[in-house]
């Protein structure tokens, strides 16, 4: 995955359910692709809840009925700020409920096949989709009589959610699937409801416990802290960030409280003004633990991971992380419009920023090698 890109001469407002998510009073970081090889509605909220999408695949200048800018896209479009995002009404409270943990949707997780064409990859329990009978391993080739025709999943997700639309669709809404199994094509009505994101998943390896927090949403460290007391004793943890896009700020640094036993856990400054988060006393510092990132993990993602590679609590095994640095927080416009601006940058307990560079791991994995696997070893190698 490339970094971000650069500003040029001559600026699109970047816009959509693609983009950088704050929620007012909350600092919040990351950033956001628009080319992933799996997706859901899901997914997509807590992409939501993330930083700017001046990466890949990002949604440039959604253009309204009138075609016209609002109160927020001209501040934007003003302000050099490449991390800057704006929001209409609609989109800003779809990310602000991305950020407190939940979604409208379907449960239905989609991904792109070898040969292009679009697979239910999973179906939440207990959500409208299982109850609707949607399976995976269904081809979905319509969505609302549209065919998809060679689109990012991100585009499939939005148009699975409602939120391609001028107006959000919100629960109780349906959405028709054209889909296909076993050769025989059918249509089936879905309808969407309010669903929890479920952004830590905890699956067990050999002698070691792999949790895998996907988003930094209200919820997670709380989450992350019971998975970890969970764990048997005598196996070690591997933290799996890859592709963690970022999240709220403060819930990066309660999540890696989880693993300190007090200290600083990182710096930023807002508008010049520094300022420190600290971790409580009591986190687990004995079990040995791994954190597994890549060019996906990004921002809050790599604060909690930078915390813990200053401090000495974790080995980092993967690949080069994104490199963003910056925190936001947004500006409601007089028309209702949200603007979202950079107010300052983060920094590790050693004081590095991330910005552009991102974090070296510990242990770089070679291309193609399982990153996995070589957790598994460094675990081995720290008598687990």
């Amino acid at each position: 995955m490339s970094g971000p890109s650069h500003r040029g001469s001559s600026r699109s407002v970047r816009r959509g359910t693609a983009l950088a998510c704050v929620f007012t009073g909350v600092l919040v970081t990351g950033a956001a692709t628009g080319s992933w090889p799996r997706g859901n509605d899901e997914a997509e909220a807590a992409v939501l809840a993330s930083g700017s999408g001046a990466g890949l695949g990002v949604e440039e200048a959604r253009e309204s009925a009138s075609a016209a800018l609002d109160d927020a896209g001209r501040l934007v479009s003003r302000s050099g700020d490449r991390w800057a995002a704006a929001y209409s009404p609609e989109e800003y409270e779809a990310l602000r409920r991305g950020l407190d943990g939940e979604y409208v949707g379907t449960g239905i997780a989609v991904l792109r096949t070898a040969d292009g064409r679009i697979e239910v990859g999973e179906v939440h329990a207990d959500s409208p989709a299982e109850r609707a009978g949607v399976r995976p391993g269904d081809e979905i080739h319509t969505i609302d009589g549209v065919p998809l025709a060679g689109g990012p999943v991100t585009d499939v997700v939005s148009r699975l959610r409602g939120s391609d639309r001028a107006a959000e669709a919100g629960p109780g809404s349906t959405v028709l699937l054209g889909m296909e199994r076993d050769g025989e094509r059918r249509e089936l009505s879905v309808e969407r409801a309010r669903l929890a994101i479920r952004s830590v998943t905890v699956t067990e390896g050999d002698g070691f416990t792999r949790v895998e927090v996907d988003s930094f949403t209200r919820g997670s460290a709380a989450l992350l802290s019971e998975a970890v007391a969970e764990v048997p004793e005598g196996h070690g943890i591997v933290v799996d960030l890859r592709g963690n896009a970022g999240g709220l700020l403060t819930e990066a640094a309660e999540a890696a409280s989880v693993f300190l036993d007090g200290g600083l856990v990182a710096t930023y400054d807002v508008h010049g003004e520094e300022r420190a988060l600290h971790a409580p006393a009591g986190g687990d510092t004995d079990t040995p633990l791994v954190v597994l990132v890549d060019g996906g993990t990004m921002s809050s993602a790599e604060m909690f991971t930078g915390a813990l590679q200053d401090r000495n609590r974790a080995v980092i095994v993967g690949h080069h992380t994104f490199g963003k640095g910056t925190v936001q927080m947004p500006s409601e416009q007089p028309d209702g419009s949200v603007a979202e601006l950079t107010v300052g940058h983060y920094a590790t307990p050693s004081g590095r920023t991330v910005d552009e560079d991102g974090l070296v791991p510990d242990l770089l994995v070679e291309p193609g090698a399982d990153a996995e696997t070589e957790a598994g070893r460094v675990l081995a190698g720290l008598g687990v």
